[in-house]
Order: structure tokens, then C-alpha cells, then sequence
């Protein structure tokens, strides 16, 4: 558990986030990182289901043009 002391940034405010989550979450400085809202409040997480739906869109089209990428790629 981590306790973060909500900061003075210029004009915003904000929190700053210490290496052991940084390095738990596997992101780095100018990474993005998601917040989506749950029921017992809010969740951090380099996770981003737009790009998860990006991917799965690409799947289906290696599955249903399987054959036609395979000739391509000889």
C-alpha cells in the first residue's frame, strides 16, 4: 500500500509516484498509464483497452486472411 501527498504542480495538482510502483507497473518517465474508476475508487494501470480492442481487430483479420498473408510473406 501506498500513501501519495497530493502536490503543488504549477497551476494543477497532482501526485508523484515512487520507483517500486513505477518498476511494479513496468512503465518509466513519458510512459501513459490509464485510470479507470471502480467500485472502491480509482485504478491505476499502464493497461489501455483502446489498444487491446486494436489488437483484437488485428487478430481477426490474420485469422480471416490467414492464407492470403501466408502467399504474401513467400
Amino acid at each position: 500500500m501506498y500513501k501519495l501527498k497530493i502536490i503543488q504542480i504549477g497551476n494543477s495538482l497532482g501526485v508523484t509516484l515512487p520507483k517500486e510502483m513505477l518498476a511494479g507497473m513496468k512503465v518509466d518517465k513519458g510512459a501513459t498509464i490509464t485510470v479507470t474508476p471502480g467500485p472502491d475508487g480509482y485504478r491505476l494501470t499502464p493497461y489501455d483497452p483502446e489498444i487491446e480492442k486494436q489488437i483484437e481487430v488485428g487478430r481477426e483479420v490474420m485469422r480471416e486472411y490467414r492464407d492470403t498473408l501466408r502467399a504474401l510473406a513467400k
